[in-house]
């Protein structure tokens, strides 16, 4: 009975897996298989989201897709953050931006332990305030470029616009470790009156698992890991 329920999670992993669109390698912090970017563009990109990961660990990537494949650029996005591991595995620390020219859509993506700074309201800021004005004028590096610089301000605590950042990466760390708190006093309080069903759950590897991770692409770049879960914001020009 076991090996059926296996076989039967395999077959369906492997109907996902055969449904998925065709993502592209991770070949470095800028994928640019649109072709939007020029070469010293590209180069600089790629040059400053180095530095950042190199500085604060955080894995922000660009990329840019000749089609999203009859995907919504939502699902597109959340599935390629997950594909790519962008983030440390545990922190989850990883965003995206993409940009999808033939449907005139473009997403930041944001894995969950950004979610407290870069926020849906702050990505969608940048995306309406920065990017889809310098899209419509014709000037696609530009807004890539200057959305880019936006999505490391807000993560640095920096503000857009005169809106400050929502927190700071020390607020962040507070905020979680008061979660986790509460989290364990709960599950205690649980303990207490369900005591079979908490030791079921902490025998259970299935129990603290962090998301969904991506294993990340082989090769000199690749993702760590880290798990995305929707966050994020939307828009077209």
């Amino acid at each position: 009975m076991r090996a059926f329920w296996l076989s039967l999670c395999f077959l369906g992993l492997s109907t996902l897996a055969l449904a998925s669109p065709h993502f592209p390698a991770l070949t470095g912090h800028v994928v640019d298989n649109a072709r939007v970017l020029s070469p010293s563009v590209h180069e600089e990109l790629e040059r400053t989201l180095a530095d950042y990961e190199r500085r604060t660990a955080n894995q922000v990537a660009v990329v840019t897709v000749p089609s999203l494949e009859g995907d919504t650029i939502e699902e597109y996005g959340y599935q390629l953050g997950r594909f790519w591991g962008l983030g440390q595995k545990g922190k989850d620390n990883g965003a995206l931006l993409l940009v999808a020219p033939k449907e005139r859509k473009v997403r930041i993506e944001v894995g969950y332990g950004l979610e407290p700074v870069l926020t849906d309201a702050l990505s969608s800021e940048i995306i309406r305030g920065i990017i889809v004005p310098a899209f419509r004028s014709g000037d696609m590096e530009q807004g890539i470029v200057k959305g880019t610089q936006a999505m490391l301000s807000v993560l640095g605590g920096e503000s857009i616009s005169g809106a400050s950042a929502a927190s700071s990466p020390e607020q962040v760390s507070k905020l979680q470790a008061v979660l986790c708190l509460l989290f364990l006093i709960g599950f205690i309080i649980f303990s207490l009156h369900h005591p079979f069903v908490a030791a079921y759950l902490l025998s259970s590897s299935r129990f603290g698992s962090s998301g969904f991770g991506g294993s990340g692409w082989s090769g000199g770049f690749s993702g760590g890991g880290g798990g995305f879960g929707g966050g994020g914001a939307s828009g077209s020009w």
